[in-house]
């Protein structure tokens, strides 16, 4: 398939879950079990749109390292079980690796928590050229730490700071601006939270128990965070509504069917890697003299 096919494909998926304003966004719109146009039977054909589409992320990415200008910030954000790992694998399967780096941000090191609470993140940004993942982010220190505030008495910050009452505004505030800078200096921001509704979310964690090959991903903390599922669909809520921009959007996908998260997260990202106009370097008249001459050598 021609690649501005795809890349109309996907933009056009894409569009549909993209969250550019938040202001009027509600979680309670968008359905975890919502599939598109799709049947959700056709798995046949979804399937064969995301390898068109790996193929087409494939060709753009060569395209991102080899004119060595932008670089892409992928952050992933969800709650429990919602399949970041699984997305993260299954989109980026045909990406070359050497131009990929993938991070994970579980709990903070007490290095970490001797820094500020961005520190760890922006430490690792991606180099021009690469597409960096983030499989979560910062975002767990509006959410996590907004749903126990127990983890932010523990990260040494001033008193007078955690006593203000507007702590999370500019919290928001921080991120919008750090987002802003990345994307004014050459960094693609797109950001993903995978949508799971609290049933399939359930069905998951008992997949984990009942097959011993999947015993290893359960934690027990996982049930107790489960109790508090309104507070962080709340979190997640208004971490969405005050941080969704035109420079660094959300995208909310839904979650309860992962064939068809792995297309809408895929199709974003060609969608965004498309809107750079991605270009393999052009070659100078005195390299393709070089080439020439090469060639002939190598004949002789």
């Amino acid at each position: 398939m021609k690649l501005k096919t795809v890349l109309r494909r996907a933009r056009k998926l894409a569009k549909r879950y993209r969250i550019s304003d938040g202001q009027d966004f509600r979680l309670k719109h968008i359905d975890p079990s919502d599939t598109g146009k799709l049947d959700r039977e056709d798995k046949a054909t979804a399937q064969e749109m995301l390898t068109t589409g790996i193929e087409a992320l494939a060709e753009l990415q060569e395209r991102l390292y080899a004119q060595d200008r932008w670089a892409v910030l992928l952050i992933f954000q969800a709650i429990d079980a919602a399949g970041k790992d699984s997305a993260i694998k299954h989109v980026m399967s045909g990406v070359n690796p050497q131009g990929c780096q993938v991070y994970s941000f579980g709990v903070p090191s007490a290095n970490d928590l001797d820094h500020d609470y961005l520190w760890r993140c922006l430490s690792v940004l991606p180099e021009r050229g690469r597409i960096g993942i983030f499989n979560r982010s910062y975002y767990e220190e509006v959410v996590a730490v907004r749903v126990h505030p127990e983890f932010l008495a523990r990260q040494r910050v001033p008193e007078s700071l955690l006593n203000d009452k507007d702590l999370w505004k500019h919290r928001f505030e921080d991120i919008c601006n750090v987002e802003q800078y990345l994307s004014r200096n050459g960094i693609l921001v797109r950001k993903f939270f995978l949508h799971v509704s609290k049933k399939e979310q359930r069905k998951r964690f008992l997949e984990r128990l009942d097959k011993p090959e999947k015993h290893w991903k359960f934690n027990p903390e996982d049930l107790k965070e489960r109790e508090r599922w309104n507070d962080y669909h709340a979190a997640y809520q208004d971490m969405i509504r005050a941080t969704a921009t035109r420079h660094a959007p959300w995208y909310v996908v839904p979650a309860d069917h992962k064939w068809f998260t792995r297309l809408v997260v895929a199709a974003a990202i060609i969608d965004g890697l498309s809107s750079l106009d991605l270009r393999f370097p052009e070659v100078t008249p005195s390299q393709q003299r070089e080439i020439a001459r090469a060639r002939r050598l190598l004949r002789a």
